[in-house]
């Protein structure tokens, strides 16, 4: 059997699995992301998989590769962490050949977006296993994108298409922190129902909150909300499937998890509102993949082009 090791480096936690050739996690572990030292952070990550295949019982000659996915946005070509929002002190590290410094030279090493990572995971073993066209779109914190057209990815020139959070989707709506108006991620990410619950409730509110007041219709107003939240999720995957002509919209993140209201809201606004009418049967289906869809899809980039 041969493995790759997979590395998911998020703003706050960064996670390590060992996966095998058939996109299972051997052994995984996960580590605070440093957010000042990201030279010492992947030190740290290295001693993480080499110790991870030490107890496996895994030798150098079964590794193929090691994955890194990490927010963009990023330089896939020059292997560059450009200017992740959550990441400052990552800005312009060359994290590819600092991961270099700790393994040998035959061991592969592949850089993508966490999301497209992720996109490609939900092919190999998830939810996209039967398309050759699909979106796979991240709602959590931030929203984002991995695009998978014509049985192949779709990075663009530096490792950054998909970064679908920052469409314009309601310049009314108030200023992102990229500087426009009404971007996608600012008026229907995790992060944006937290805040505009706080806002309208007057006190914190979180996003599982806002969720539970709103679909036990106990408070009009974060009905109101969350109904106008599911309507931007919806008018994001029109602008996906009028883009790419997708067969299937994957959705996965923590704002998934609300499950059947969100589904079935913006299966019903692609009804009415796709522009081609075979757009309109476009399935929208959540991932199958959970809280390891990041490091599975890192290892996917080494296992996949093994195939």
């Amino acid at each position: 059997m041969q493995y790759a090791v997979g590395i998911d480096i998020g703003g706050t936690k960064t996670a390590i699995g060992l996966v095998d050739a058939n996109g299972q996690a051997l052994a995984k572990t996960t580590l605070p992301t440093n957010p000042s030292s990201p030279s010492h952070m992947v030190d740290e990550i290295a001693a993480a998989a080499n110790k991870l295949m030490e107890d496996s019982g895994v030798s150098a000659s079964e590794l193929l590769g090691i994955g890194i996915g990490a927010p963009g946005p990023l330089d896939t070509k020059r292997g560059i962490i450009a200017e992740p929002p959550n990441l400052r002190s990552w800005w312009g590290f060359p994290v590819v050949d600092s991961f270099r410094r700790h393994f040998d030279s035959h061991v592969k090493l592949a850089f993508e977006n966490d999301a497209t990572a992720a996109a490609l995971a939900e092919r190999w073993i998830g939810a996209a296993k039967n398309a050759d066209h699909y979106v796979y779109m991240t709602i959590s914190t931030g929203i984002g994108a991995g695009i998978f057209s014509h049985g192949r990815l779709i990075t663009g020139a530096t490792g950054n298409a998909g970064d679908i959070g920052h469409i314009v989707i309601d310049p009314a709506a108030g200023l992102c922190q990229c500087g426009q108006r009404g971007c996608f991620e600012y008026i229907a990410s995790g992060t944006a129902i937290a805040r505009m619950a706080s806002e309208l409730l007057g006190r914190p509110v979180t996003t599982k909150e806002a969720f539970e007041l709103a679909l036990s219709g106990s408070n009009a107003a974060a009905e109101e909300l969350v109904r106008r939240v599911f309507r931007y999720i919806g008018v994001g995957c029109v602008t996906m499937i009028n883009t790419f002509d997708p067969e299937l919209i994957v959705i996965g993140g923590g704002v998934s998890q609300v499950g059947a209201p969100l589904f079935d809201t913006v299966t019903d606004y692609i009804r009415h509102h796709a522009l081609n009418p075979s757009g309109r049967e476009t399935a929208v289906v959540p991932a199958a993949l959970s809280q390891d869809v990041g490091l599975i899809g890192a290892a996917a980039l080494i296992h996949i082009a093994y195939k």
